[in-house]
């Protein structure tokens, strides 16, 4: 049986040997003892970090508990109970149906640590906002910080292993036995996430420096986000390692890298992969027979060289390929290149609408009102924005393209009947870092009001 599980790969036959053997762990890991026993507890598929002292984006998955480690919680004081569980909005105007919406939930800090929570949750946001697509989508998300009360600063396994706080969420280094893996109670998490309006993908900041973190990439059975990512506030490195469990949470990457000399990882023998940045062919094959990337062949990628089918993959040396040298999905201290960019938006407009209604779409306007929309303002440094259209009853009016409000007065002329139409405005975008059409059609969304003379 492999020493670990790939991502998505798991059948239910292999979940059935994972309960008989109790726990999968990584190369390197040992099993935890506190598994030992007839009771096997609840259990959570996990990614854990590269080292720190490399550039690889991970080192493969291991099942872990769901629940934290720490002491049992005391009551907190009125003042904290007060604080605890507040929510800010850090950025974003749109409805949580429109946005994507990241919560960040802190842990490990107290009452008067707050503060700084909140100053770590924007550096965290302002660490994935600079790294691109993020970057030109920015105005796609909405960002929560959920205030969580710790009794203790810091959190378990920091700075040794010996050392056990109280805290929130229940965070832990050495999870499995791996020192910077950090793991959390999933069900404290959830507590938290639920308090924000709405939750589409989760990061869970640790008050620590210390290199760590973990991808929970399953998705959430109770409140239905993506994923969870955990990393520490006061390591620059374990914000890149965040970033990285993104493109399995939200774009539904593979990882790109593999080990040499780990046995039973030399040739992957198995079917193609359903990952759209990991295959079994070569670049000729995935051309002749248009699948996987294939419409970003020969194209240089903003990671360094050109797409093509680069050996290694998927954990395996041999066996699979991946689009390029070495990208996020490898090395942390890398970009998405252009098929797993382009993954990463199809992930964005899951959650996302480019534009949203500013006018109330639940009346009947009429000659005294305006119709106003607001398309999402894209920030990338080509400048470019989305498409606005309008059309009354089906049929384009050109001469207001590009607008985002319109006077039900300039439609007087076409209203004359009295009868009520449908005024809709549609956003499109029309970015050229997507080529798959299927993506495409999610790119774009519209407002419809009913209006008459």
């Amino acid at each position: 049986m492999p020493s670990f599980i790939r991502r998505g790969a798991l059948t239910a036959a292999g979940a059935a040997a994972v309960v008989t053997a109790a726990l999968v762990v990584a190369p390197g890991a040992i099993a935890d003892p506190a598994t030992a026993g007839p009771t096997v507890p609840p259990r959570v598929e996990v990614e854990i970090p590269g080292p720190e002292t490399g550039t690889a984006a991970g080192s493969g998955h291991t099942l872990v508990p769901a629940a934290g480690r720490d002491r049992p919680r005391p009551k907190l004081s009125a003042a904290e109970a007060a604080e605890d569980g507040r929510v800010t909005r850090l950025t974003g105007d749109g409805t949580t149906a429109d946005r994507l919406d990241i919560v960040v939930i802190g842990d490990g800090y107290t009452a008067a640590e707050l503060p700084r929570f909140q100053t770590d949750a924007r550096a965290i946001w302002d660490q994935t906002a600079a790294v691109e697509p993020y970057t030109t989508y920015r105005g796609l998300f909405n960002v929560w910080a959920v205030d969580a009360v710790s009794n203790e600063s810091g959190v378990t396994g920091d700075p040794d292993r010996a050392t056990v706080r109280d805290t929130a969420l229940g965070s832990y280094f050495w999870c499995g036995d791996i020192e910077r893996l950090l793991c959390v109670d999933q069900a404290k998490v959830d507590r938290y996430a639920a308090k924000a309006p709405e939750a589409d993908l989760v990061i869970v900041l640790a008050n620590s420096a210390k290199y760590g973190g973990a991808g929970y990439n399953e998705p959430s059975q109770s409140l239905g986000y993506e994923g969870i990512a955990t990393a520490s506030a006061g390591n620059p490195k374990s914000g890149q390692v965040a970033i990285h469990e993104t493109g399995h949470s939200l774009g539904k990457l593979a990882d790109e890298y593999f080990y040499p000399g780990y046995p039973g990882y030399e040739q992957y023998t198995g079917p193609e992969p359903a990952d759209v940045n990991i295959s079994t062919l070569p670049a000729a094959a995935i051309g002749q027979q248009r699948v996987k990337w294939y419409r970003w062949l020969g194209e240089t990628s903003p990671d360094g060289g050109t797409v093509g089918a680069y050996e290694g993959g998927g954990y395996f040396v041999k066996g699979l390929n991946r689009p390029t040298e070495n990208s996020m999905m490898r090395s942390v201290d890398k970009p998405f290149n252009l098929p797993g960019t382009e993954a990463m938006i199809a992930g964005f407009y899951r959650h996302a609408k480019p534009v949203t209604a500013v006018t109330p779409t639940d009346r009947v306007l009429r000659l005294r009102h305006s119709a106003e929309a607001a398309p999402v303002k894209l920030t990338g440094a080509d400048g470019r924005q989305l498409r606005l259209r309008w059309y009354l009853d089906g049929k384009e009016l050109p001469r207001f393209e590009g607008r985002t409000k319109v006077k039900v007065a300039h439609l007087a002329a076409r209203l004359l009947d009295r009868r009520v139409h449908q005024l809709t405005v549609t956003a499109e975008d029309r970015t050229p870092s997507v080529r798959d059409p299927r993506i495409a059609a999610t790119m774009k969304s519209s407002v419809t009001w009913s209006v008459r003379f």
